[in-house]
């Protein structure tokens, strides 16, 4: 039985190619996804990775051992730098600062993006290096004018030494010469932030640390061990810093990008599942029929003594080379399509870190396990199945029908599971349970696909007429598509879980970015937003200096203060009476802009309720200061997640500031937004790079980045389900036409030319991937609708909006899926020789 298997094998040589096409599609689907969701996670681990090989031991203060750390005496200090250097088990002490630097490129737009833009200090020991940094090209800055780039930032702006770049340090704009290039092992780098070196005096001058350093990090002489070391500097450490070995930072740094990156993490995992679950799926699915077609070679084994076991086993044998075989191709065929699903994210203009491509041991097992186990799992059902049929009613029938009876117990179980999914599903929306929703959801999906055969011929039917305009090919195929209900569902189904995952997906992104929008942009009538790239904030003179522009017709600061009413906290924003009802569009209950002056605000619907205000009562705001003003309501408004708490007249703001700075600046220019009014801003502020311009849609995109990053990454990891669905339905249309070769051949023998056979497959195939895409878009639509349930509980501008443009792409896809997955099948079933079809068996 093991050579009668090994030589069916290898006699049928087109069955045995698609068959391990399957099998490497779904190994493929799986490695892919499990290799590209390690590389990311690494890469955004490494965003806030650095390496410790030249520390030993970190002194840094401890905030725990001061109750304010803004009026503490400097810790840190150069004398305590020197006392670290001077001990006996010490080689090395370096001081570290660091801090906000916006570099500017060559076009003058920030490097970067907020805090990866970085500045630091170069400090070179005794022996004139700083061990942090490997410069590869030039030297280190040596004075106020010059500055070092890492490697990669010097690549991707064209930056050589010599150049001279414009910086800015929170403050005014600066020319500085390039000495040199350095690579570095700093995490924000490897992730693809920018880091600029100054000396070590300038940097701590710019960035606000000349008293004091950062950490303090020393690395120990020979023969010294980390805890001999850290027991020296415990001896001289003054109160209030703390000394932590190289080991236990290592430990924290893991933790704290554990936390860091668990969400993420677990959403790519989560994808990692859905493509276990679609390759599963396609080789369970691609055996069943296989070994149907199988019915009558696997009788005639029986008929000349073979039991059943041996029948089983010889079905399973098979399953372990294919698998073998398959489990090996789909392992590298995944490398390649995690390679190239990162490309195609950052092409999209989604920022992901650089970093290696991450293969972990798991992965290869999992593909083995997946190749081999799965595949012979799939094959030993069927092949049981098929063993217990009796030899002389199987060699009756080449391919029996599916029974009526198996039928009716299919969609009896499909419903069952369905509804269980549903009722799980809406006690997950009632509840607020997202184990219950995401439970309720895969059984809802589980349940539909086992009801595809039941659902494939009222929609099918449906397109009638359709079909009826091509003749009768468009007949032929509507008739095939329905007549074996099974290998419709089977072909529909993996083309329906990939677009219900994308639907679903891009119908809650499309309606959390329109929140999102509502909440942030669709309030503002001014055409720019004015802030700093790291949302510090502006100092005042910004405004005066946009007032004075003749383009401009209206500006408002809004300025940040923190204070109480009644012991609540009421956060609150100072702005222009006389200009933000020009620039501000709030949605009032009572009152209005209007009324606002010296002594007046504006209040959200909420803080009044919590307080019982309405428009004209009095209270008393209890500032940080621990000082009060007394103010009258002069408008309620219903806030929301971005704009909310009281707005007041800067007058009311300013003698309680310590500082007076605005977080951002609204600008009405008097032709409205354009490319000339923004240039004509950035012009006037210095072009800062340091300093951001953004009219509507720039600040909707930078509300919505992540949003957009996420999904870019998802439908990636989609688009490989898709694919693998296009492959499966050329797979199956394949076997169905090997299948029907003696009907295809009396076909032909009774006038139906090449074309119209052609026709046929084509029509078919079209029909099948267009009751998938169908199925799959109702679906997503249900469970988008299921999730916004439950996210509009948090986002209170939350509604469902449906992207018709989109639904019509993810059709239009489906039909095209359709024609390209029919093209081999149909041109195979076009050159079948009549007179040798209808003699196949």
């Amino acid at each position: 039985m093991f050579r009668t298997a090994l030589r069916n094998v290898l006699a049928h040589k087109a069955r045995l190619l698609m068959t391990v096409l399957a099998v490497m599609l779904g190994v493929a689907f799986v490695s892919g996804t499990l290799v590209f969701t390690d590389t990311v996670g690494e890469a955004f681990k490494k965003s806030s990775a650095k390496s410790f090989d030249h520390v030993s031991v970190a002194i840094r203060a401890d905030w725990s051992a001061s109750d304010d750390e803004n009026q503490r005496e400097p810790l840190l200090t150069d004398a305590l730098l020197r006392k670290a250097e001077a001990l006996p088990g010490a080689e090395s002490a370096t001081g570290s600062v660091s801090g906000f630097t916006a570099l500017a490129d060559k076009d003058g737009k920030l490097v970067g993006d907020g805090w990866s833009t970085l500045g630091a200090n170069h400090a070179p020991g005794s022996d004139g290096t700083d061990p942090r940094y490997d410069f590869t090209d030039g030297r280190a800055p040596e004075s106020p004018e010059e500055i070092a780039l890492d490697s990669r930032t010097a690549e991707r702006t064209g930056y050589r030494t010599g150049d001279t770049v414009r910086l800015s340090v929170d403050g005014p704009v600066r020319e500085s010469e390039v000495t040199g290039v350095f690579d570095t092992d700093d995490g924000n780098v490897a992730a693809g932030g920018s880091l600029v070196l100054f000396d070590n005096d300038t940097a701590r001058e710019l960035l606000g640390k000349a008293e004091e350093y950062d950490e303090i990090t020393v690395k120990a002489a020979a023969g010294t061990s980390q805890a001999e070391l850290k027991a020296e500097i415990g001896e001289m450490l003054p109160e209030g810093t703390e000394a932590i070995t190289r080991d236990v930072l290592a430990d924290e740094q893991a933790d704290m990008i554990t936390s860091q990156t668990k969400s993420m993490s677990d959403t790519l995992l989560y994808f990692a599942a859905i493509a276990l679950f679609v390759g599963v799926f396609i080789i369970a699915n691609t055996f069943t029929m296989l070994v149907a077609q199988r019915t009558r070679e696997l009788a005639l084994l029986r008929a000349v003594g073979a039991s059943r076991r041996q029948v089983t086993r010889s079905v399973l044998v098979e399953a372990l080379l294919v698998g073998l075989v398959a489990a090996v191709l789909g392992f590298g065929v995944g490398i390649g399509i995690a390679v190239g699903l990162r490309s195609l994210i950052g092409s999209l203009g989604a920022v992901i870190p650089d970093g290696p491509l991450v293969v972990s041991p798991s992965t290869p097992l999992t593909a083995l396990v997946i190749g081999v186990v799965v595949t012979m799992i799939a094959a030993w059902l069927p092949g049981r199945r098929a063993a217990k049929v009796p030899p002389v009613a199987a060699m009756n029938s080449v391919h029996a029908t599916p029974t009526t009876r198996g039928l009716v117990v299919r969609n009896s179980i499909g419903a069952v599971i369905t509804a269980v999914g549903a009722a799980a599903l809406f006690l997950g929306v009632s509840q607020q349970e997202n184990l219950f929703m995401a439970a309720g959801a895969g059984a809802m999906l589980i349940g539909v696909i086992v009801l595809t055969p039941l659902l494939s011929r009222p929609v099918i039917a449906a397109a009638a007429p359709l079909l009826n305009g091509f003749g009768v090919a468009g007949k032929l195929a509507r008739q095939n598509a329905v007549r074996n209900p099974r290998r419709t569902a089977s072909t529909a189904s993996a083309l329906m879980i990939g677009l219900t995952l994308i639907t679903a997906l891009t119908v809650i992104a499309v309606s959390v970015q329109g929140a999102i929008n509502k909440m942030a942009v669709d309030l503002l009538k001014s055409d720019y937003t004015v802030s700093m790239s790291t949302g510090n904030g502006l100092s005042p003179d910004v405004r005066e200096t946009l007032d004075e522009l003749p383009e401009t017709t209206a500006t408002s600061p809004m300025r940040n203060a923190y204070g109480e009413i009644d012991g609540g906290w009421a956060p609150l924003t100072g702005i222009d009476p006389k200009t933000i009802g020009k620039l501000l569009d709030l949605d009032f209950s009572g009152g209005s802009f209007a009324g606002l002056d010296r002594d007046g605000a504006i209040v959200d619907q909420e803080t009044a309720d919590a307080h019982g205000l309405k428009t004209g009562d009095t209270f008393e705001y209890t500032f940080q200061d621990d000082r009060s003003e007394t103010l009258r309501v002069t408008g309620v408004y219903e806030g929301n997640d971005m704009v909310q708490g009281l707005f007041v007249p800067t007058a009311v703001v300013d003698p309680h500031l310590e500082e007076v700075t605005d977080y951002q600046v609204l600008v009405k220019m008097a032709g409205g937004a354009s490319e000339g009014a923004e240039k004509t801003l950035v012009e006037a502020l210095g072009e800062n790079p340091a300093v951001k311009v953004q009219d509507k849609q720039a600040t909707s995109d930078e509300v919505g980045k992540m949003i957009n990053l996420m999904l870019n990454m998802l439908y990636g990891l989609l688009a490989m389900a898709v694919l693998i669905a296009v492959l499966g339905v050329v797979n199956t249309l394949a076997m169905s036409v090997f299948e029907r070769k003696h009907e295809i051949g009396m076909l032909r023998a009774i006038g139906l030319d090449r074309s119209r056979v052609k026709r046929m497959v084509r029509l078919e195939s079209v029909v099948i991937s267009l009751f998938g895409a169908v199925l799959g878009i109702g679906l997503g639509l249900f469970m988008a609708w299921a999730a916004g349930q439950s996210i509009s509980e948090e986002l209170a501008t939350y509604t469902m909006r449906i992207p018709y443009d989109r639904i019509a792409v993810f059709l239009g896809l489906a039909a095209v899926v359709g024609v390209l997955a029919a093209a081999w099948p149909a041109r195979r079933a076009a050159k079948l020789n009549a007179l040798e079809a209808i003699k196949a068996e």
